[in-house]
């Protein structure tokens, strides 16, 4: 089997075990909270994609990791983590949260999809054993960030039903 076969198995592979998962333990999980403690779970998790800048690292990736995959994946996840964070800083203050919440979505969804883009422009699946040690990343933590991200939007975007608002105080901070 060729490098870029495995690595595209291992990513198709990431999704669904993700997606298993997501249906059967965690999506449960966040539905049973309110709102704002769901989007602190998925913001909680996101928080930790500085890690992303290990991409840049000589000795745990490759040398010949394309540049153009590299750099742009370690800054744009860099980016999503810090404003993760600061949507977790700000969770008191309900405007900037939701800012916060909408802004590392946005920034974090879009740097996946560019980081895929890059890294098909680049050839990287053919070349997957450039990644090193942080192969793991795009295997088993994007296909999460992935869904979570997706999931995120979901509750953004689906309209609150009145008694809920009522209850958890949201239509007069949101």
């Amino acid at each position: 089997m060729s490098t870029e076969s495995i690595f595209q198995t291992h990513l198709v592979l990431g999704y669904v075990a993700w997606l298993l998962c997501f249906g059967a333990h965690i999506l449960p999980w966040l539905k049973s909270m309110d709102r704002v403690k769901a989007h602190r779970a998925i913001a909680t998790l996101h928080s930790f994609r500085f890690f992303g800048l290990v991409f840049l690292l000589p000795g745990v990736v490759g040398p010949n990791l394309p540049a153009s995959f590299a750099t742009f994946a370690a800054y744009g996840d860099l980016a999503a983590g810090l404003l993760a964070m600061l949507a977790l800083i700000t969770i008191r203050i309900r405007p900037v949260f939701w800012l916060f919440v909408v802004a590392f979505n946005l920034v974090g969804m879009g740097d996946l999809v560019l980081d895929y883009y890059h890294a098909i422009q680049a050839g990287l699946p053919a070349q997957a054993g450039e990644l090193g040690a942080a192969y793991a990343i795009p295997i088993t933590y994007v296909p999460l960030l992935m869904i979570s991200h997706i999931f995120a939007f979901y509750l953004l975007l689906r309209p609150q039903p009145k008694a809920t608002q009522a209850v958890t105080g949201e239509a007069a901070v949101s």
